[in-house]
């Protein structure tokens, strides 16, 4: 899982850690900002299957490509995509009354991990930004397993300064 690559503006390439992961995924998720229609090519020349949204940044030619929201079942599990959900305050709340029916909900837009869960409803993630860390110490992206109907072995994983 991914979000705000912001490709090739906050960086020029996604980070060689990340690109090896690709190939081992079953479902690479990016929750928007992409910026560039090439990142959008790549990971889905490298992918088995990626389910992404547009962000904020991203224009006319990935709009037409990627939804605002995306759903899929992955593990029994009912998945959510979306970029932007409001701020850190009331954010469980919010999506758990806009998301009622998802199981886990992946978001971006703040470059800020995230992992929570809103009560009585979807489980939140933020995979922070591998390429803009912005207040944050790290970049980072996040790995987990869906299987059975549960969300097992979730990773964030910190990427070596550029």
């Amino acid at each position: 899982m991914m979000a705000d690559t912001h490709l090739p503006k906050r960086a020029k390439a996604l980070p060689g850690p990340l690109l090896d992961e690709l190939p081992l995924a079953d479902v690479v998720i990016h929750a928007g900002d992409w910026v560039d229609t090439e990142t959008l090519d790549l990971l889905e020349s490298r992918s088995r299957r990626v389910l992404g949204v547009y962000g904020n940044n991203d224009g006319p030619a990935l709009r037409a490509r990627l939804p605002e929201v995306a759903r899929a079942e992955l593990g029994g599990l009912r998945f959510g995509v979306v970029h932007e959900t409001g701020s850190a305050q009331g954010r469980e709340a919010r999506c758990a009354a806009r998301f009622p029916d998802l199981d886990v909900l992946v978001f971006g837009h703040s470059h800020i991990p995230w992992d929570t869960t809103a009560p009585g409803g979807p489980r939140l993630l933020n995979p922070g930004s591998p390429t803009d860390r912005r207040r944050q110490p790290y970049c980072t992206y996040l790995t987990a397993t869906a299987a059975d109907g549960r969300l097992t072995d979730v990773v964030l994983h910190r990427l070596p300064p550029r």
